[in-house]
């Protein structure tokens, strides 16, 4: 066989650290502030994480060791391959060159185990017994479901409500690994049942699910329990860096000295972060590459939300990030891309836009069922509702490669399959999906909200 569809590399060439990228922005990184309004110190997270996560969280190291015990069980599904997309590539005739690093290949079917054996291991090293934590599309709860599962630690979800019911193999995946999933918003928390006071037929929001989640966490009146979370904070962006770590090397192997672009599709930023930031530094010293995040035109945080200070969840337990948001009280609308309905972003992927190292896109879920159509029937993989805009975004760039005829070479994140999102596909297939964008009104109540909290400077 004349040509290399993947490219696998030895266990023995998996990455050893994970690259924070905090220390290398061209902007110094803004600090989340408490409700005084001042910098958040370790002792306040201290009841929601675990020492040795605040640490990292916190950290100015560029690189930070990955413990023995963590690579062993990164080892099970890592290093995962990098594909060549001939198929797709000859079904758009473009001369650009297109590669997807396969995530759908961990236990749980996306990249989220990536943190969650890490997580799961930081909390047992610090003594933690239980963990809490909120799921959109299910599969961050499915993740650290696994990663508990392997550490014998007791796992409590909170699943967004919309996906819970279109979702119930999620679910019950879940279940299988020993965890308790719950729909929300809840009755099993204050700040559950305050939405649905108000909002009884709320479809629910992942703002909603971790303000429950950590009120889960510290209310355990043993002290047992700290909250887990799979997106947006800076320690896990950093543990899904190995994803680009390992993609770098891959590209080499194939003959590729570098992408022309860098896509994934973002809703809190940990996969965007884990596939783009390894790229990012590479920018940053002065490489040519277009970075692309993708999201929703329904949860267009990027591309239309202002960069502020806003809460990370609904009840504002949290403290203030500084990130593009929508406001904390958006109820993102009930698209099928559950893992992308979040009104926020990862304060380091705001600080890459910010600074304009990437370059945000806003596409419509029907653009994104039918390149994941494409993409089904042409490299065989049914793709993650999450993981078409993705695809959807390649495809726009494949066309302008064939247009400009230029041979780019294009990399994106195949984050997860789609073998557990089967209602959305039927709902695509049978012409039942609608288009959603967001409109001015509902963006303007929702940030009127925020009109007196700090500003960014």
């Amino acid at each position: 066989m004349s040509r290399i569809k993947k490219v696998y590399l030895d266990e023995s060439e998996m990455p050893t650290q994970w690259y924070n990228m905090a220390p290398d922005l061209p902007t110094p990184m803004l600090p989340p502030l408490g409700p005084d309004g001042k910098p958040v110190t370790p002792e306040m997270l201290a009841p929601v994480f675990p020492m040795n996560l605040i640490e990292q969280e916190m950290s100015t190291q560029r690189w930070i060791d990955i413990p023995e015990e963590i690579l062993e069980m990164l080892s099970i599904w890592r290093p995962t391959p990098l594909v060549r997309a001939y198929g797709l590539e000859a079904a758009l005739n473009t001369p650009a060159r297109i590669y997807y690093k396969n995530e759908s290949v961990s236990p749980a079917g996306s990249h989220k185990p990536n943190t969650a054996v890490a997580q799961a291991w930081y909390n047992k090293q610090f003594g933690i017994k239980k963990i809490s934590t909120e799921t959109g599309a299910g599969q961050w709860g499915t993740a650290l479901a696994f990663a508990c599962a392997l550490l014998k630690l007791e796992c409590k979800v909170f699943m967004v409500r919309i996906s819970f019911d279109q979702k119930p193999f999620r679910k019950l995946l879940m279940h299988t690994y020993g965890a308790n999933c719950i729909a929300s918003p809840s009755t099993k928390t204050q700040a559950g049942r305050d939405i649905l006071a108000k909002f009884p037929d709320t479809p629910g929001s992942l703002g909603i699910a971790i303000s429950e989640a950590i009120e889960a966490a510290v209310t355990d009146p043993t002290g047992e329990t700290r909250y887990s979370l799979g997106s947006v904070l800076n320690h896990v962006l950093l543990h899904q860096t190995i994803i680009g770590l390992e993609a770098k090397k891959q590209l080499l192997k194939f003959g590729e000295k570098k992408p022309d672009i860098v896509i994934g599709c973002a809703g809190g930023g940990s996969n965007f972060g884990g596939i783009a930031f390894p790229f990012v530094y590479d920018k940053i010293h002065g490489a040519d590459i277009e970075i692309i995040p993708v999201e929703p035109s329904s949860c267009p945080t990027l591309t239309r939300g202002p960069f502020l200070y806003d809460h990370g969840d609904t009840a504002k337990m949290t403290p203030l990030l500084p990130m593009y948001t929508l406001g904390h009280s958006f109820i993102p609308q009930p698209i099928h891309a559950g893992g992308l309905r979040y009104h926020g972003m990862a304060p380091l992927v705001s600080a890459v836009v910010r600074d304009k190292l990437a370059t945000p896109v806003a596409i419509d879920q029907i653009e994104c069922y039918e390149a994941g159509m494409l993409f089904n029937n042409t490299e065989g993989i049914l793709p993650a509702p999450e993981t078409t805009h993705a695809i959807a975004a390649t495809i726009r760039e494949a066309h302008k490669a064939r247009e400009e005829g230029k041979e780019k070479v294009i990399l994106f994140n195949f984050t997860g399959h789609g073998l557990l999102d089967l209602n959305g596909y039927e709902k695509y297939i049978t012409g039942k999906l609608v288009k959603h964008e967001m409109d001015d009104e509902e963006l303007f109540k929702n940030l009127k909200e925020l009109e007196n909290y700090p500003k960014p400077v």
